[in-house]
């Protein structure tokens, strides 16, 4: 499809309509049909959508159009990826959402963003660097660290520490993500403290390859997450 054929609210209403279609694997593959750095704002544009099934599909889209890019104009591509840093600054007068989730997502589809990005991105999680103190914002940080850490699990591996604070938080999405992280990492370090909560039942929501399932943070305990 030619660049010059979309004009911008075209090309969100078709993403839009290509996230929200029942066939992940076809609407990825359709995104990879799209103008790459044309398809960047108006998956952003979602990441803020009160539909949450069409917010995680576009974190998951945008790891999709950026790794793609990166193939070809790699630069771009780190424009891409500084944008979503400059969010989760202070000094943008945002908040970030969907940033951590999506850095995540691309780097666990592109080794050379994630050698780049992947020390940004834990940084966000380090009490001693770049810490996001928003609980939203640290649960996209949890599972964008997961999605890496299942990818690319020596990219995260120093991460470790500072995830596992994250197993005593009141919100049942840290522990449970906190926990799935931490067994990507086969950390036996921490095997204990993750054991502890083997009978934790509180259900959080759980995104995976284009779908939300229900669990609890018992399932990350004994491995019953996707994509255990």
């Amino acid at each position: 499809m030619h660049e010059s054929d979309l004009t911008h609210r075209a090309i969100k209403r078709l993403i839009r309509d290509i996230l929200k279609g029942e066939d992940f694997v076809a609407a990825m593959g359709a995104l990879e049909g799209l103008p790459a750095r044309r398809a960047v704002n108006p998956l952003i544009s979602f990441f803020c959508s009160g539909d949450v099934r069409l917010r995680w599909r576009a974190v998951s889209g945008m790891g999709v159009v950026v790794s793609r890019l990166a193939e070809t104009e790699m630069e771009s591509a780190r424009v891409v990826m500084r944008r979503l840093m400059w969010t989760l600054n202070d000094e943008s007068g945002g908040i970030g959402w969907g940033a951590p989730e999506a850095m995540g997502e691309i780097t666990a589809r592109h080794v050379g963003l994630a050698r780049e990005f992947a020390c940004i991105l834990v940084s966000y999680i380090r009490t001693d660097c770049n810490f996001l103190e928003h609980p939203v914002l640290q649960r996209g940080v949890l599972w964008g660290l997961g999605r890496l850490a299942h990818a690319r699990p020596e990219m995260v591996q120093e991460a470790a520490p500072f995830i596992v604070p994250f197993l005593e938080s009141t919100d049942a999405f840290h522990r449970g993500h906190a926990v799935w992280l931490l067994r990507a990492l086969n950390d036996a370090l921490h095997a204990s403290a993750i054991d502890a909560l083997a009978g934790d039942q509180t259900p959080f929501q759980f995104y995976f390859d284009g779908q939300l399932y229900e669990m609890t943070v018992a399932d990350a305990v004994h491995g019953r997450l996707q994509p255990e």
